[in-house]
């Protein structure tokens, strides 16, 4: 099977990469199931790059319908050693406007419906996630936006990602009990994807883009369907140009990160022990363990 060493997952309004070239959709099995969509791997200025839509390219599942657990075993079986998430989000903070891109290096858990794991069925692991995210690749990333200097996008490097389960939005009581944590963005879905990446021996990094303000604004009640829409579209072209630019600099320059040996102190089961079907199902992860 062709292989990449970037991986590109695409959140609302980003379904797909126009800078790709060579395209070829693969349609991936795995043991936990198909993938949001077909996988596409293509040529990003001469770097070969794997890009799934994570929603599927009609946006038909559901925050909690996303199949976490395929997406990031089939980013793995590509060869994917770094990702970049590019998620939709809405502000928690009045300096967090609208457009605005966050690389946050923190997350907080408010979903409830999701299995946040490969690991079970005979076998224990605890992966550190004290840092969620890769630090490296995500300097690498928020490098690139202020390098881009967009004139209309502010960087918030750092800061807290709320996921919570959706798909309703929050309640105010929800959105202020959020500020009040000092979360900088919300969203409904890099949670457990980060958790997986991690498992999966995988560097992770968010681009998180401001739509909108979340309801605590006092101007939310003004905020429409169309100016969402329309900020989807204009977040999407903006990424496109920092995932393009990033991939460059990844290619060039691949940094270290612990989260490529995420595993080694992480599996308290002795591997002797673990039942056949378990270790075939998770040969991915563990074999270079056994």
């Amino acid at each position: 099977m062709s292989q990449a060493k970037i991986g590109i997952i695409g959140g609302s309004g980003l379904y797909k990469m126009d800078a790709l070239k060579d395209v070829e959709e693969l349609q991936i099995d795995t043991p936990f199931g198909s993938p949001s969509d077909a996988l596409i791997l293509g040529t990003l200025d001469g770097t070969r790059v794997a890009f799934l839509a994570r929603h599927g390219r009609n946006h038909h599942l559901l925050p909690t319908e996303l199949p976490f657990r395929a997406n990031i075993y089939a980013m793995k079986s590509l060869g994917v050693e770094y990702l970049i998430s590019a998620s939709a989000v809405g502000s928690l903070k009045a300096a967090a406007k609208p457009l605005d891109m966050v690389v946050p290096d923190q997350f907080i858990d408010r979903t409830k419906n999701r299995i946040s794991t490969f690991f079970g069925d005979g076998i224990v692991a605890h992966v550190a996630l004290g840092d969620p995210i890769c630090v490296h690749l995500a300097k690498v990333l928020a490098d690139t936006v202020q390098d881009l200097n967009f004139a209309e996008v502010t960087l918030h490097r750092g800061g807290t990602y709320v996921c919570m389960e959706g798909p309703a939005f929050s309640t105010k009581a929800e959105s202020n009990l959020h500020r009040s944590w000092g979360a900088t963005v919300i969203g409904m879905t890099n949670l457990p994807e980060a958790t997986l990446a991690r498992e999966a021996e995988i560097a992770y990094a968010t681009l998180a883009l401001v739509t909108d303000y979340d309801c605590w604004h006092p101007d939310h009640d003004s905020v429409t369907v169309e100016m969402v829409i329309g900020n989807l579209h204009k977040n999407a072209a903006n990424a496109q140009k920092v995932i393009l630019e990033t991939v460059r600099r990844l290619a060039a320059n691949p940094p270290s990160s612990d989260a490529h040996s995420a595993l080694k102190y992480a599996i308290l089961t002795p591997l002797d022990k673990v039942p056949a079907a378990t270790k075939e199902k998770l040969a991915l992860l563990l074999h270079k363990y056994l």
